[in-house]
């Protein structure tokens, strides 16, 4: 009976994240990983490390950004080009941050991880009063959105690399995909359209999760049991955060998103100093 209840649990936390992800371009880990380190170690004490919780995190936030991205590439919101550009720097990135995680203590983890969400909460709430930079891109295109109007964006080689690659650290390190970087970093730096911007962090998240993914699997930091109880709701909620993504504005959500955020760091960082 309490096994069942926790699979249940899990499935809603992973459809709820997963909608939440799918609908912003950030993966859902930053709803993963407090629930693995809570919950988890609720039901098996002690048995959910930071490693543990971030590599299973990486893995689902995997599962959740490919089932977004085939909704968003039937929509044709992903930029392939750039996704792939960002891949080459997010790759090796992933993989440093893996290994940089296994330093980490719980009580460090829980600090930097509650000062990590209360910068995203910032960034979150600041990113619309930027206005867009105007740069000489190397690669120029345009857009057409949903009201008829067309919409320059572009970006560099060498600097969407270098990007990228902090990102690719900052998912694997903390297990949480690394969209909520990479988001404002295409609408801010590059003019990237915000649905644009949205798929084409998913279609990225994706790509770097599966290489983070599998140096977890190697290093033994992925529960299998919690994977298999948040990958159902994952895939549905992706699929579904896709489809809304494509209807909202979702500023609403976004104002929600931004309070769970801020909820969760405070709750981290108390847990850092009380443990």
């Amino acid at each position: 009976m309490v096994i069942a209840l926790f699979i249940l649990l899990f499935m809603f936390i992973g459809l709820f994240a997963g909608v939440m992800g799918s609908l912003v371009g950030i993966g859902g880990g930053m709803f993963f990983v407090p629930a693995l380190l809570y919950f988890g170690n609720m039901y098996e004490p002690g048995s959910i490390t930071p490693q543990i919780a971030s590599g299973t995190s990486l893995l689902v936030i995997a599962i959740t950004a490919l089932s977004s991205s085939i909704s968003f590439w039937k929509q044709k919101k992903v930029e392939v080009q750039a996704a792939v550009l960002f891949f080459i720097g997010s790759a090796p990135g992933a993989i440093v941050g893996v290994y940089v995680n296994k330093w980490l203590n719980s009580d460090s983890f829980y600090l930097l991880f509650g000062l990590f969400q209360i910068s995203m909460f910032i960034l979150l709430m600041i990113k619309d009063k930027f206005k867009p930079r105007t740069n000489q891109w190397k690669i120029v295109k345009t857009y057409v959105d949903e009201q008829g109007e067309q919409q320059v964006y572009g970006y560099n080689r060498i600097s969407a690399i270098i990007i990228a690659f902090f990102v690719g650290i900052i998912s694997s390190l903390f297990g949480v995909g690394g969209g909520i970087l990479m988001v404002p970093a295409l609408i801010v730096l590059y003019r990237f359209p915000a649905h644009m911007a949205t798929a084409t962090s998913m279609c990225i998240i994706f790509l770097s999760a599966v290489v983070g993914s599998t140096t977890n699997i190697i290093n033994e930091h992925i529960h299998w049991f919690y994977v298999l109880g948040l990958a159902p709701g994952a895939w549905i909620g992706g699929a579904i955060g896709a489809i809304v993504s494509n209807k909202l504005k979702g500023k609403t959500l976004i104002l929600l998103l931004r309070i769970m955020i801020l909820a969760i760091a405070v709750q981290m960082i108390c847990k850092a100093f009380v443990a």
